[in-house]
């Protein structure tokens, strides 16, 4: 029920954090299940919060499972449809609840559901493809080996930055893999080496590889052209809109720099905390309008404010 109540807000949220949001191939993304959805990890539960808004159907998000040591906490994770992974850093003791979280898992595939794992395994703000962990290998053929018929899809999401607000990001899918397309036929072993070549091969071409110091390349990549038409109409707007949010802005930023940058975590601190204090914020912006004016001109509070923020973000510097 969570999951879908904040579906919504979380589009909404991201339309105006995100500049554009480009998807190679979104015929991929409506893929029928039984689904892994399996994809690098450069930006944190960042990740998981794009491809929760732009997929139809509920995804399933594997999470680190040191997240899920306060119940209520745990309790909320699960309502938003997200499921523990536990690493031997989090305690060697923990690792055989990943049978439960796999066994999850197939009862999801075989209600035709989509579950989405990070096959990296941890997150770090970079542009390349890490070496990849064995869950997702050991899922796949776990769920094969029990005659679960699922599909991998590999995805990979390339940010422009891991800083700026305003950013533009593309979501590039590959080939859909298949257990055909893997070795299964000489031992366990070979089975997980031969589904994580197949599945890097796939990763490889979908996750750009560029030297975070390469500002030339990056500019190439993801830079946006911008008409002089729309930076004409949208100047007002933008300039109102960077007004009225630097009280809000501001804050959320230093704080969330202070706490998540360190950790790669900036982004997700930044959308998360954005995505709990804007609607207080637009309360409070309506009410003071409210006080100063007469009749009903507070309500447009809640259109002409995130129109103003998304015309800043559409014209502000990119690099």
């Amino acid at each position: 029920m969570l999951y879908w109540l904040l579906k919504f807000p979380a589009k909404c949220c991201l339309w105006i954090y995100c500049r554009q949001l480009t998807i190679a191939d979104k015929k991929l993304l409506r893929q029928p299940g039984p689904l892994i959805i399996a994809s690098n990890h450069p930006d944190s539960f960042l990740d998981a919060i794009i491809l929760s808004t732009i997929i139809d159907k509920p995804v399933h998000s594997l999470a680190r499972g040191d997240a899920f040591k306060n119940m209520f906490i745990a309790s909320l994770l699960r309502s938003m449809y997200m499921l523990p992974v536990y690493r031997t850093s989090e305690g060697v003791e923990n690792l055989e609840h990943n049978y439960t979280t796999f066994d999850a898992c197939k009862d999801i595939f075989r209600k035709k559901g989509v579950v989405l794992i990070f096959s990296e395994g941890r997150c770090i703000n970079e542009w390349r493809l890490r070496p990849l962990k064995k869950g997702t290998a050991r899922l796949a053929i776990s769920s094969w080996q029990d005659g679960i018929d699922v599909k991998i899809l590999p995805l990979g999401i390339n940010y422009q930055s891991f800083r700026s607000f305003g950013k533009n990001i593309q979501i590039n899918t590959g080939n859909i893999i298949t257990k055909n397309d893997v070795d299964l036929d000489n031992g366990y072993g070979k089975s997980i080496l031969s589904f994580n070549e197949k599945l890097k091969e796939q990763l490889a071409m979908q996750v750009l590889e560029i030297d975070g110091n390469d500002q030339q390349k990056l500019n190439q990549k993801f830079e946006v052209k911008i008409s002089i038409l729309k930076k004409i109409l949208l100047s007002i707007p933008a300039a109102i809109g960077y007004i009225t949010h630097f009280p809000l802005y501001y804050p959320v930023q230093k704080f969330a720099f202070k706490k998540g940058a360190h950790v790669d975590h900036y982004d997700s601190l930044m959308v998360g905390m954005l995505f709990l204090l804007y609607p207080f914020y637009l309360v409070l912006a309506a009410a003071l309008i409210g006080i100063v004016t007469y009749g009903y001109w507070w309500l447009l509070t809640f259109i002409v404010l995130p129109f103003c923020a998304r015309s800043f973000v559409q014209l502000k510097k990119q690099f």
